[in-house]
């Protein structure tokens, strides 16, 4: 069944502007979401999602009330959500697989409801911006054409992507909002930034340099973050990198150089760094193949858990 607008069905032929100006009541949330400053997500309840992770859980979850991601330039952060059961996902997708993402997501949300009894799937979409490259245009395009594939009916319920994400200044392109934390308990979507990423970022980080695909990191039912094992191979020329200054990492490395946050060249110096560090990670960080566990303890922090006491 289709993406639908007010129980209509979107006609993907057209273009993007022509369907905002359709639907001007997508516009004007938009608006009202850009309007909003970013709220500052400290870690107690977080489950921060880097690029190319996504979690679902349901407000029955002890541990986790908020999940959020931020640093998105050309990339969208999607919120995917059943109206009944309350299960919420949210993943930072990049167009590196859309299609077979967006039916990941949807099978995670479908596994925590009831989609034939009460509630429906909305689905909101941030991020992105008029980039030289139109690579945000192109990933807006995708996801929609994505959901509009999938079985059940979705409702696009936000949509503040590319032109309606974008500001100006000295004629170049901008994101207005970076990051999105969504509240499961309350469904309220808010602009966030998030000061602590959670456990094992570089490790986090270095899986999606060396080509990860979309990865599911939280088991709900057992309110555990779940990182690795991920094995990679040695990192292409990471001396080289190394040696690069600061311009030449952002020209490089980025699919937007012009609108990174100011802390992308020292992250990815740090990824690559710890790619360095483990070329083999199944020697030195996954010997045993099992994954790195964590859980909120009673400070609301993750704490990580021996394997052997699962």
């Amino acid at each position: 069944m289709p993406l639908l607008i007010n129980g209509e069905r979107i006609e993907l032929a057209r273009p993007t502007g022509d369907m905002i100006r359709a639907y001007p009541h997508l516009e004007e949330k938009a608006k009202l979401l850009r309007s909003q400053p970013a709220q500052i997500v400290e870690p107690k309840g977080l489950l921060y999602v880097q690029q190319r992770e996504f979690a679902v859980t349901t407000p029955k979850d002890g541990s986790v009330s908020i999940l959020g991601s931020d640093d998105a330039t050309t990339c969208h952060i999607v919120v995917l959500r059943h109206t009944g059961s309350g299960a919420t996902c949210l993943t930072h997708c990049d167009g590196s697989d859309t299609e077979a993402e967006v039916s990941l997501i949807m099978s995670s949300v479908k596994s925590f409801s009831n989609t034939a009894g009460y509630g429906r799937l909305e689905v909101h979409l941030v991020g992105g911006f008029n980039d030289d490259r139109q690579l945000s245009q192109k990933l807006t395009n995708q996801l929609l054409r994505a959901f509009d594939l999938q079985p059940d009916d979705v409702h696009l319920a936000t949509f503040c992507v590319t032109e309606l994400n974008d500001r100006e200044e000295k004629d170049t392109h901008f994101p207005i909002i970076y990051g999105i934390a969504v509240n499961v308990k309350t469904a309220e979507i808010f602009p966030a930034t998030f000061p602590e990423k959670g456990p094992d970022e570089d490790l986090r980080s270095a899986h999606v340099l060396t080509g990860a695909t979309l990865t599911n990191i939280y088991d709900a039912k057992l309110e555990q973050l779940h990182i690795g094992p991920y094995f990679w191979r040695p990192f292409p020329h990471v001396d080289f990198w190394l040696e690069q200054d600061d311009k030449q990492i952002l020209q490089n490395l980025s699919t937007s150089p012009l609108a990174e946050p100011p802390h992308f060249v020292s992250h990815i110096r740090s990824t690559l760094t710890f790619l360095k560090e483990h070329p083999f990670p199944s020697r030195s960080l996954f010997p045993d193949r099992k994954p790195r566990i964590y859980k909120k303890n009673e400070e609301g922090l993750w704490e990580q858990v021996c394997s052997d006491k699962i």
